[in-house]
């Protein structure tokens, strides 16, 4: 199964006006993952990861995990998530999305100042998981310094993932995304900042997207599968549950770690 363009050579975030979505090529998989909000949460990606291996334990062949974004900031194991990830720890093939998060800390190693912003939605955890002294950034100093540190501690594997990030991905009936869509914008014509940040006209939204819409980055209680969407974010860093939604045809049923 093959994924193309490579989600390893989308362009910089900037030069995202319009994030034309992935497609695979070959064929298409039987079952899909699709992974909800980790935010740093890495022993329940760890339990979910066992219990993708276990079903698939004769047939990963045909199946493919999709991760929808946010796999740092705010749980304690940002560092370790982005590690697990980044080395391939799914039997079979993975496709990684980017949230607003990865965005965000993508933007920080650029300019020292998002830190002002960042640190109010999880960025003291998350340096904390590379190492980095935060004693300064609490008080809202030192963002330079962070910065700089945050580089040297970033393994060229992890900064490798972030870059390679894809913004969405399309596989038969499904549209996979990390936040959702703009109601009214075709698919392939969506930016890349509403894949990444939309909340309100998205979720209010009972609109025909085209495709079933796969998403994250809103927390709900428990797995909200409607017909025009599926929100798979159950603020795993807050709830401890980590959700995920596997796809057969028209079929769906949710897995949690």
């Amino acid at each position: 199964m093959a994924i193309s363009p490579s989600p390893h050579s989308v362009p910089k975030p900037e030069a995202l006006l319009h994030a034309q979505p992935l497609q695979l090529s070959g064929p298409e998989p039987s079952r899909i993952y699709a992974i909800g909000d980790v935010h740093g949460r890495l022993d329940l990606l760890d339990r979910l990861i066992d219990r993708i291996g276990a079903e698939l334990s004769s047939d990963a062949e045909h199946a493919l995990v999709v991760t929808l974004g946010d796999y740092v900031d705010r749980g304690p194991k940002s560092a370790g998530v982005l590690d697990r990830l980044a080395e391939g720890c799914f039997p079979c093939a993975h496709v990684a999305l980017r949230g607003n998060h990865e965005e965000i800390l993508l933007n920080f190693l650029d300019d020292a100042a998002v830190l002002e912003r960042w640190r109010r939605q999880g960025a003291v955890e998350t340096l904390i998981s590379y190492g980095v002294p935060v004693g300064e950034v609490m008080r809202g100093r030192g963002l330079e310094q962070a910065r700089t540190a945050l580089l040297a501690a970033l393994p060229e594997s992890h900064m490798a993932f972030l870059k390679g990030l894809g913004t969405s991905l399309t596989v038969e009936r499904y549209f996979f995304c990390h936040a959702g869509v703009r109601p009214g914008v075709p698919l392939d014509r969506q930016s890349a900042r509403d894949l990444a940040w939309i909340r309100d006209e998205f979720l209010s939204s009972t609109a025909d997207f085209g495709k079933v819409v796969v998403h994250g980055h809103t927390p709900v209680p428990k797995a909200d599968i409607r017909p025009n969407r599926i929100n798979v974010d159950t603020g795993a860093f807050l709830t401890g549950t980590l959700s995920c939604a596997v796809l057969e045809g028209e079929r769906v049923r949710i897995l949690t770690a």
